[in-house]
């Protein structure tokens, strides 16, 4: 494996080996200056070589593996079959939608007409089944729904050229590890091509299982690393943390994005359930603040109409779980509220980084319980950060935190989970005290 340090944004794309007429298209769509993860991606990935790279949210991360996709394709035409030519693997259905309308509009100029295909679940398969008849060039998806297509008989996996999986990290952390080995077991070398597929691996994050499955689908990759030594400090314009007790943050957060003097135009809010999602929109718009839900329980027509709605400005707020909001693009947000601390410390990258997409600054603000304090504490350290804490007039804090802990280092109340319920029923089925 070798290793690529990303270098810094400059140059052109002609002089990362891309054609005119895929330029002319990156250029229709403002994309004039390759970002550090293009200039590192692009050269090695027209080669045909394996690429394993890692990447902060909103790098530009996504061009950088379309270009070269159509640069490729754009050679020679489809054959009028089922097969796919390149297959983009992502975690959910928001980001799905993003890179197939990406890849459209990236796809323009180039000769002859690319077709790609959406394919996710929460809708009929159906209109995606009429979709996939005589093939397509680029077919974007959640790995359940590919299964399910691929097992129907309405598409082949074998002919794929190239094969991406973006956010690997949120594709096993959401269980997907069963249907990516079935998909990387059915891209094997295809009869007359006489060449295994290409495969590109993105993550912003690399814990274990990621260096597991990237030791098993790559193949003597360039292995490049983008931003990582950055500090968050200098990629979001302004961090803040906020002091509040829990039953107040509704109110504070209706004073920050209602008072007179609101910089902020919109803003992105996270919370920990799609119960809480509801809860907290249905609070803003009693306050008058037009808001919405974004969460996995909702249809996926509501989903894609409260994204339209937001990007269009008619949405002030968009309160969403961290799932939902994976895929979110929204060019300058200038307000990502941590209203619940994520989890896990990897995701509050993942979060405050919807601010700075494509070079655009923003800011973060944290809500910081009495409970909360500890967890955030950890994030600090994970990211190498000091955050000063904050206080508002009126909105001054009075919890104390509470003497039930999460041993694991998250953020929970004091009913138990269900992984805890889990890990409690192995220990006594196994005859051990839980720990």
């Amino acid at each position: 494996m070798r290793l690529v340090e990303s270098t810094a944004p400059g140059g052109t794309f002609e002089d990362l080996g891309l054609s005119p007429e895929v330029v002319r298209g990156a250029t229709e769509q403002g994309l004039t200056t390759p970002t550090a993860v293009q200039r590192a991606v692009i050269p090695h990935a027209l080669q045909g070589v394996d690429v394993w790279a890692s990447a902060r949210t909103g790098s530009g991360k996504t061009a950088a593996f379309v270009l070269p996709i159509l640069e490729r394709l754009g050679r020679r035409p489809r054959a009028p079959t089922s097969s796919v030519r390149a297959l983009v693997l992502v975690p959910t259905r928001e980001l799905a939608e993003q890179i197939g309308d990406v890849t459209t509009l990236l796809a323009r100029q180039v000769r002859g007409r690319i077709r790609a295909v959406v394919l996710v679940g929460g809708v009929s398969k159906n209109p995606q089944r009429m979709a996939l008849r005589g093939g397509a060039d680029v077919v974007v998806a959640t790995p359940g729904r590919l299964l399910d297509l691929a097992n129907d008989g309405a598409l082949r996996l074998g002919d794929a050229e190239i094969v991406v999986l973006d956010e690997a990290d949120r594709l096993l952390s959401l269980g997907f590890a069963d249907e990516l080995a079935q998909i990387t077991e059915r891209i094997a070398i295809a009869p007359g091509r006489g060449r295994r597929a290409q495969r590109l691996l993105f993550s912003a994050t690399f814990p274990p299982a990621v260096r597991g499955l990237a030791s098993a689908l790559l193949v003597s990759p360039v292995r490049v690393e983008v931003d990582q030594g950055t500090p968050l400090a200098d990629i979001v314009r302004e961090q803040r943390a906020i002091e509040v007790d829990a039953r107040r943050r509704s109110a504070l957060l209706v004073h920050l994005l209602a008072e007179d003097a609101a910089p902020f135009a919109q803003a992105l809010v996270f919370v920990a359930s799609g119960r809480g999602c509801e809860d907290l929109a249905t609070s803003l718009g009693r306050a008058t603040i037009a808001a919405a839900p974004l969460h996995g329980d909702l249809a996926q027509a509501t989903r894609a109409r409260a994204l339209e709605d937001f990007r269009d400005g008619r949405l002030r707020a968009l309160v969403a779980t961290d799932l939902a909001a994976r895929g979110i693009d929204v060019p300058a947000l200038p307000l990502v509220v941590n209203y619940d601390l994520p989890r896990s410390p990897a995701d509050y990258l993942h979060r405050i980084g919807r601010t700075s997409r494509a070079g655009e600054a923003g800011v973060a603000i944290s809500f910081v319980t009495a409970d909360a304090a500890a967890h955030f504490r950890l994030i600090e350290k994970r990211h190498g950060l000091e955050i000063p804490r904050e206080r508002i007039v009126g909105f001054e804090p009075t919890d104390v935190a509470s003497p039930v802990r999460d041993p694991h280092g998250g953020v929970k109340g004091k009913r138990k989970s269900k992984k805890d319920k889990l890990r409690e029923q192995a220990a006594a089925s196994a005859g051990k005290k839980p720990a």
